[in-house]
């Protein structure tokens, strides 16, 4: 699927946003506004997407040589930051509608949820194919189901508002979507933050990755060890590979050690500098090093 779609559901969830807004402040209901603000940071959420998404594809060159495939993890970190405070906010605004309870008119929240819930169902549509690849836009993608969510919980509150008069049920509703939102967005922030403080992936055991390079013929040990990820699909390698004395053919060795990191660990990108045990660095027999 082309960025096309991506721009169109930034423009739709705009459009979305205002209406939102005005029958959230006509109904008097905090959890359609809440809705609505969720969905005003998921347009600008797709926004961010979009640009990082065109930055991204950018190839390396003199000022960034691993190319700009972080934008869009910038991008995601940027949506989620704000996700977060987004659901400070609800929370705050929940909790003094309990303390301060207003009129709603539950029929004005009906009408706009059920609008609300045909576009956000029809975001996560566009972005279905698209989020599967990326973090940024997946990010983006499951900001949308949230809402389908919430509208439908929104719907629900308004039905329980015209038929029942339950007007406690509003700032209940808020308090769930915003619970939602910040649990959902602070475990993608986690994610998102070990690709950029250039974590171990979480998937891989440095102990199993040395143990299986030490199973290879020649090898004596692997350490001085890095390995982090430039983005979602790409992972990288920095490590001293220390042979056997009586070892031969270097560069054999190293391509076998190379192939192994490829097929069992996904590592495609590796920096391998060779030692023999009577010419090593300080950091023999550390796995990791010793700064």
């Amino acid at each position: 699927m082309s960025d096309v779609g991506l721009l169109w559901a930034v423009i739709i969830n705009f459009a979305l946003s205002i209406a939102e807004f005005a029958g959230g402040i006509f109904a008097g209901s905090m959890s359609l506004m809440a809705d609505a603000l969720h969905n005003t940071n998921d347009a600008a959420a797709l926004l961010i997407a979009y640009i990082a998404r065109k930055i991204s594809r950018r190839g390396a060159d003199r000022h960034y040589t691993f190319g700009y495939r972080r934008a869009e993890l910038i991008g995601a970190m940027i949506q989620l930051t704000a996700l977060i405070m987004v659901g400070l906010y609800l929370l705050y605004e929940a909790v003094a509608r309990f303390i301060s309870p207003e009129p709603i008119l539950g029929g004005w929240m009906m009408g706009v949820s059920v609008l609300a819930i045909v576009i956000d169902l029809g975001t996560v549509f566009l972005l279905w194919s698209m989020s599967k690849g990326s973090l940024n836009v997946r990010a983006a993608f499951l900001h949308n189901l949230t809402d389908a969510g919430a509208s439908f919980a929104v719907l629900a509150g308004g039905a329980a508002i015209y038929w029942l008069d339950w007007t406690w049920i509003d700032p209940v509703l808020t308090l769930v979507i915003a619970g939602y939102i910040l649990w959902m967005s602070v475990g993608m922030l986690k994610q998102t933050t070990r690709i950029l403080m250039e974590g171990t992936p979480a998937d891989l055991s440095l102990e199993d990755l040395a143990q299986a390079v030490a199973g290879i013929q020649g090898v004596q040990e692997l350490h001085h060890l890095h390995v982090w990820e430039l983005d979602e699909h790409h992972r990288a390698l920095e490590g001293h590979l220390v042979l056997m004395p009586e070892a031969e053919g270097r560069e054999s060795i190293r391509n076998r050690v190379k192939q192994l990191l490829h097929d069992e660990f996904h590592i495609g990108h590796c920096t391998l500098e060779i030692e023999t045990p009577a010419c090593t660095c300080g950091d023999k027999g550390h796995l990791l090093a010793q700064h």
